[in-house]
């Protein structure tokens, strides 16, 4: 599994998402930060955060918790 957190600087949300993963020791992840790319930007907007499962294509979008999390996580 290869997961991505897309987020954007200064974000609250995004900063509670980083809680969330880190409470549930979810396994390692790039950040990618949309705010200076135009195509991310268009893609993800407004619904930063977002994890994404890069090898299936899955995404999960905040709001979520451990629990969702753990769903996501199993497939």
């Amino acid at each position: 599994m290869h997961l991505t957190l897309y987020q954007r600087d200064d974000c609250h949300l995004c900063d509670l998402a980083l809680d969330v993963l880190a409470q549930a020791r979810a396994p390692e992840f790039d950040s990618v930060f949309i705010d200076e790319d135009e195509a991310l930007e268009q893609r993800y907007g407004t619904r930063v955060p977002v994890l994404r499962d890069e090898d299936d294509g899955r995404e999960l979008e905040w709001p979520f918790d451990a629990e969702r999390l753990a769903g996501f996580l199993r497939g």
